[in-house]
């Protein structure tokens, strides 16, 4: 599995299902259309373009345009790198017919297909054996923290998303992976909460 340092910015859980098992990186959704109206995800989306970088990867029909076109307004482009699909005709095997354009999008995609778009989009690959990476944080230490698991976590998770200015509907699986993108364990240890 490859591993990628930008964030990585699909249309929803299906494409960032299919990409989670062809790469090791952050993946967020933009829920479709829903980002048009989700300030709190587009902050986010600012945050982690600053931090780490994005790289746009939407389905190759109109949908998928109208998406990468509001994320291009929203984000400094200089922080943003743009994966394209090829247009492939078909339908995913979980529809019964296929899109409204008759073309195969990110779910449906082949593992090589997405590794080349990221690979032509400029993706930051690391070589595993070569980068040391920080300790990661885990759902434990989010216990040990009080985060999860535990009575008031939720409050104490909705604490900590607003003063880190992400969204409050954010699970605590989404937490953790922003913020392993965001700081390392000794960081996370340090924040007040």
């Amino acid at each position: 599995m490859q591993r990628i340092k930008e964030v990585i910015v699909v249309e929803g859980r299906y494409d960032k299902n299919t990409l989670s098992q062809v790469v090791d990186a952050v993946i967020l959704e933009t829920a479709g259309f829903g980002i048009f109206n989700d300030t709190a995800r587009r902050r986010l989306l600012k945050t982690m373009a600053e931090t780490r970088g994005l790289i746009v990867l939407t389905d190759s029909d109109g949908a998928g345009f109208m998406i990468r076109n509001h994320i291009r307004g929203c984000v400094d482009p200089k922080l943003v790198k743009h994966a394209y699909i090829p247009d492939v005709y078909g339908k995913e095997r979980r529809k019964a017919a296929p899109s409204k354009e008759g073309k195969l999008g990110v779910e449906g995609m082949r593992p090589e297909v997405l590794l080349e778009a990221l690979r032509r989009a400029g993706a930051s690959f690391e070589d595993d054996a070569a980068a040391e990476r920080p300790a990661r944080i885990t759902k434990a230490d989010l216990y040990a923290r009080a985060l999860s698991g535990r009575e008031g976590s939720r409050e104490k998770r909705l604490r900590l998303l607003k003063s880190l200015d992400l969204p409050e509907r954010m699970s605590a699986d989404a937490m953790l992976d922003v913020l392993n993108a965001l700081m390392d364990r000794e960081a996370f240890y340090r924040l007040e909460i």
